[in-house]
């Protein structure tokens, strides 16, 4: 059931950002002839007064087709309706009207997740140290430290509102064994300064005696204003991390590619989040709307960004490049961006659990 409900969510998404380029068209009277969710062979459609509906059997994403370039089309080539003949302006809002959508969808998911759940839960600066070891060996209480002390900064290096902050923390403690660390701490509202020096551990790695979880504040929401606003600071770090993980990805590929997932693997993600809580399924159709957004809008061929790029060309040249290169470009795209598709769910069927314990017997 879990499963069935997280390709749904995807599929919503895809409609989404289909819906966006289809609403951009029709609202300015540009002929649209097809809409399609998938591609390859068609399972079912329906054909409309203008347009051709349409579910296919590669559920990869989908499309939004214009009779411009339809040998079958009887819409004369000059017409004013016809997207190519449109200027710049308006080609360029129905090419990024997917990308928007998405991110809009993402938003109103967020309010509505935190309207539901009636509260929110947002990261504050620091990192939280819920237990302090009592023995000899801490050298965290010896210095003073406390339960329920936030660390705001260890060596001058602050501790963000972010998931890296245990992280920075507990490579800078393990990494400096016998030398001594100043740490900001923030203490029933005032702030005071601790030195505390890792012991040396079996391990070769220094430690402090204490236990650590990331600075996680709950609010309570009592109106739909602040929903509004709460998923608003949701929505931009949301973003705001989406578009480091890229970077991340493009500055340090060979570490970070292995976590690139394909359709497969997104729904396992989504599985456990269902599984955790029903309503966290909002966060991650949020999550996974503004990933699909971001990577849409990159300047890859077969992408809205890569058309986005050819009508940014279009605009210096004072005249778009030629039909065939710019169809050969967006298929070469298109077929490489199909084969990583199939490369990345091959990867992610054979990462799934069950199908690594088959091997494993």
């Amino acid at each position: 059931m879990s499963v069935l409900l997280v390709i749904a969510v995807l599929g919503i998404l895809i409609i989404v950002h289909e819906l966006g380029h289809f609403m951009a068209a029709r609202l300015q009277n540009i002929h649209v002839n097809r809409f399609s969710i998938g591609f390859g062979p068609i399972i079912w459609k329906y054909q409309g007064p203008q347009t051709e509906y349409a579910l296919r059997g590669l559920p990869l994403g989908g499309f939004v087709g214009f009779p411009d370039n339809d040998p079958d089309s009887t819409i004369p080539e000059d017409d004013l309706d016809l997207l190519n003949n449109r200027p710049i302006l308006d080609r360029a809002i129905v090419i990024s009207a997917g990308v928007i959508a998405n991110l809009i969808f993402a938003y109103f998911l967020l309010v509505a997740q935190v309207g539901i759940v009636g509260e929110f839960s947002n990261y504050a600066p620091g990192v939280k140290v819920p237990a302090v070891a009592t023995d000899i060996s801490s050298t965290a209480a010896q210095a003073g430290m406390r339960a329920n002390d936030i660390i705001l900064s260890v060596d001058n290096q602050e501790l963000g509102a972010n998931t890296e902050a245990i992280s920075i923390l507990v490579q800078t403690i393990q990494n400096n064994p016998n030398k001594t660390l100043e740490m900001e701490i923030e203490r029933d509202g005032g702030k005071l300064f601790l030195k505390i020096t890792p012991e040396l551990g079996d391990d070769s790695k220094g430690r402090i005696g204490v236990q650590l979880s990331p600075n996680v504040v709950q609010y309570r929401i009592n109106n739909i204003f602040e929903a509004f606003s709460f998923g608003a600071q949701e929505f931009q770090r949301m973003v705001v991390r989406t578009f480091q993980g890229f970077w991340q990805l493009v500055s340090n590929f060979s570490q970070t590619a292995e976590g690139v997932k394909g359709p497969i693997g997104i729904v396992d993600i989504g599985v456990k989040f269902a599984k955790n809580n029903v309503s966290d399924l909002f966060k991650f159709a949020a999550l996974i709307s503004i990933n699909l957004a971001v990577i849409n809008i990159l300047p890859l061929p077969a992408l809205d960004g890569g058309q986005l790029a050819f009508l940014a060309i279009e605009g210096v040249r004072g005249k778009p490049l030629p039909l065939r290169v710019q169809e050969n470009v967006m298929q070469t795209g298109f077929v490489l961006l199909l084969g990583l598709g199939v490369f990345l769910i091959i990867r992610d069927i054979a990462n799934l659990d069950g199908v690594r314990s088959m091997f494993q017997r």
